[in-house]
């Protein structure tokens, strides 16, 4: 599922895509942030699928060393560890992530030497040669690689990170977020035998749905209102001077705020300014920490933020 870290992120990138593009409306700002968070989801697909295309590739090559005029010992009795991998083998014929992909027309078929390179990248990995030299020969072992494959290796991978940003200008930042993803559903998988499904649905629930839309209305529909409590808190400040990323992370977190009561107070401020690091300047997390800071006591003792539920009153 599309965690509420990464809905914040999209908001908060198409919210900036929007103020940059005044002839936009708010119905077409809003379609391309719900299209930008179906790619992710079409990424997390594909980086499933990315294991059994490499695995392929070994095979193929094992198979080809095999048919050489003269073979060696080692072509003709190849370690077979990593293309007998059982989570691979496992993801390969699973019907919810393949019914996806052939759905969605998502596959690496047109993109061998992106599959030949992350292969040799792995193959030639301490990570690869101790999995595949390994005494443990189980299925735990062989789950824990595809972890270390996809933490390890593929993460850092030049390769898969300049062609992720030529498909598609969504995914720019999506790969952190979409392995994170994919090892929570790796994590899930108890045996080769186990036929249930793991895929993660889109959304967690129609409540993670209604959070996206609402946060992306709200903050757009409010941007004068919340435009002055911002200049209002920051008065030594000329407000138009203020990066514009940092005036949208604090419109956001004001909607947060405001209109979520179930949300608490520290995890909408711990969210923002984490984003803050990320997306805007170096000293910007600390400035909307402290104006944040400021807005919330005063809103709080005013009644204009009441928070419910267990747990949510402090903050």
């Amino acid at each position: 599922m599309i965690s509420r870290r990464i809905i914040r992120t999209k908001v908060l990138q198409i919210l900036y895509a929007h103020v940059s593009s005044p002839e936009k409306t708010i119905t077409q700002s809003e379609s391309e942030l719900h299209f930008s968070i179906r790619k992710t989801y079409d990424l997390y697909h594909l980086l499933f699928a990315i294991l059994g295309e490499i695995s392929d590739f070994a095979n193929e090559r094992i198979e080809s060393r095999k048919m050489k005029n003269f073979p060696t010992d080692d072509d003709l009795n190849p370690n077979v560890r990593f293309i007998n991998n059982r989570l691979i083998t496992r993801l390969n014929q699973d019907k919810s992530l393949n019914d996806y992909l052939k759905l969605n027309k998502l596959n690496w078929s047109n993109y061998p030497n992106l599959i030949r390179g992350i292969y040799t990248t792995m193959i030639e990995s301490d990570i690869y040669n101790a999995y595949i030299t390994s005494a443990v020969d189980d299925f735990q072992n062989d789950r824990r690689f595809c972890e270390d494959f996809f933490v390890n290796i593929l993460i850092n991978n030049e390769l898969i990170l300049n062609e992720l940003e030529e498909q598609s200008i969504y995914w720019n930042d999506d790969l952190d977020f979409t392995i994170s993803m994919v090892i929570k559903t790796i994590k899930k998988f108890k045996s080769e035998n186990d036929n249930n499904e793991y895929m993660m649905s889109l959304y967690k629930d129609e409540e993670d749905q209604a959070f996206t839309t609402i946060l992306f209305r709200k903050a757009l529909i409010n941007d004068p209102e919340y435009r002055k409590i911002i200049e209002t808190y920051t008065r030594n400040w000329d407000v138009d001077r203020v990066a514009i990323m940092d005036v949208l992370i604090m419109q956001l977190a004001l909607t947060e705020l405001i209109e979520f009561p179930a949300i608490p107070i520290k995890v909408t401020l711990n969210e923002y300014i984490e984003l803050a690091k990320y997306y805007s300047t170096h000293k910007s997390s600390t400035f909307i920490n402290g104006v944040l800071d400021r807005i919330t006591k005063d809103f709080k003792d005013q009644g204009k933020i009441v928070k419910t539920g267990r747990g949510l009153l402090e903050g």
